[in-house]
């Protein structure tokens, strides 16, 4: 059936495709009848390259993501460099918020689970928590290469740009998830016992219900596939489209009233919510990525219990 509907539509597709090109000459001199639209002003949806290193483009929000790392990197040597039993100033915020993490992660996805995967959804917690906040830094998206128009100065290829609103990093991020997720499926589980978990028949039965069973679970694996393939685009989409949204709600109140009052005073309730936002969509991806692991690798905690 799904190689029939793929057939079919790819059909309809290239019928499709072969009336545009057919109108192609007709709309384009229509097109240029027409009048010009205005242009649009808001943040793009894509990242503006603004330098290159040899061959290898440089982005205005791949720029931002390096200096968040960075800026964690140094943050964290310098509160663990000289460690004190009673941590106080930048080794007692850091030491707060990691065993904060581990505390609440411990309680979701139990002590075994949590041992071998908390270092991925810590970083990725801190990371996507501290790239949502820099981006509400004034500057960020007004800073950068522009034009003179009737409005004054305009900034078209801004220097920085939040990193989780470029759809290429929250998609790699995403990618990194799926290939971690993969690893500790098959140590958990195993390779064959991974397959088993996804295909095989669930519960004790017999006879022709048993048959019965198999063929229902087996599809059922098929859909789990396509639930796991479909896991990356859902959490970077998510993650994407929320902070592409906020950005440009932060932009649109900055140009809804002209004056400073409207660029400056309009908008700071809405940072407000942003920060809380940023909070939020970095739990939500840490929280998803640890449940979609729990899922698969259920047993350990199972046992550990039953032993003790």
């Amino acid at each position: 059936m799904l190689v029939s509907l793929f057939l079919l539509g790819a059909a309809l597709l290239a019928r499709g495709a072969e009336a545009e090109l057919r109108a192609a000459p007709e709309r384009a001199v229509e097109a240029a009848k027409a009048p010009a639209a205005p242009e649009e002003h808001g943040l793009p949806p894509k990242a503006v390259e603004i330098g290159r290193i040899g061959a290898f483009p440089i982005t205005n929000s791949m720029l931002v993501s390096w200096l968040v790392a960075l800026g964690l990197i140094v943050f964290a040597q310098l509160a663990t460099r000289k460690m004190k039993e009673i941590p106080d100033g930048a080794q007692n915020f850091w030491e707060w918020m990691v065993e904060s993490l581990h505390n609440f992660l411990e309680g979701i996805i139990g002590p075994q689970l949590v041992r071998r995967t908390f270092w991925f959804f810590a970083t990725i917690f801190i990371f996507i928590l501290f790239s949502n906040w820099i981006g509400l830094i004034p500057g960020v998206g007004t800073i950068g290469w522009g034009v003179h128009d009737e409005h004054g100065f305009r900034v078209s290829e801004p220097w920085f740009r939040e990193a989780n609103a470029d759809l290429n990093m929250t998609f790699a991020m995403a990618l990194i998830f799926f290939a971690c997720w993969t690893v500790w499926a098959i140590q958990a589980n195993g390779p064959v016992g991974f397959l088993l978990h996804l295909f095989a028949p669930k519960g004790d039965s017999t006879g022709l219900l048993k048959v019965l069973m198999i063929v229902v679970f087996i599809a059922v694996g098929f859909l789990e596939v396509f639930s796991i393939l479909f896991r990356p685009i859902s959490l970077s989409f998510r993650l994407y489209g929320n902070i592409f949204a906020g950005g440009l709600m932060l932009e649109t109140m900055g140009r809804l009233v002209p004056g400073w009052i409207g660029s400056i005073i309009l908008p700071i309730p809405f940072y407000f919510m942003e920060v809380f936002v940023g909070f939020v969509q970095a739990l939500v991806f840490m929280l998803l990525t640890a449940v979609f692991t729990m899922l698969i690798c259920p047993h350990e905690e199972a046992h550990s219990k039953g032993s003790h």
